[in-house]
């Protein structure tokens, strides 16, 4: 899978936005307070990297605008998640959230 931004730098293409979309839902599945202590080297500064790095080709000031939405959406289980899917969707310039080409 190809995630190269095609022209606009502000934009993601849908590979990118998918990605990203599924590693923040891993991270936030698999997260809970104490994981740090029950697996010795994980850091919530590494999931909160790998959810952005398909996201690396974003201007850094909306990447560093993302990371603190991303940071609770992993720590928090009751963060809204519909506005970073539809963040995500107008990054992509979707006609709809992830549907169809």
């Amino acid at each position: 899978m190809t995630t190269t931004p095609t022209g606009d730098p502000t934009m993601l293409d849908r590979a990118q936005a998918e990605a990203s979309l599924y590693r923040v839902a891993v991270c936030a599945f698999t997260y809970y307070p104490d994981k740090a202590v029950h697996e010795p080297g994980w850091t919530l500064d590494e999931d909160l990297d790998w959810c952005l790095a398909p996201l690396a080709g974003l201007p850094m000031d909306q990447l560093a605008a993302l990371a603190p939405e991303v940071r609770t959406l992993i720590t928090t289980p009751t963060a809204d998640r519909q506005a970073f899917i539809r963040r995500l969707h107008a990054l992509s310039g979707g006609d709809h959230p992830f549907d169809g080409p």
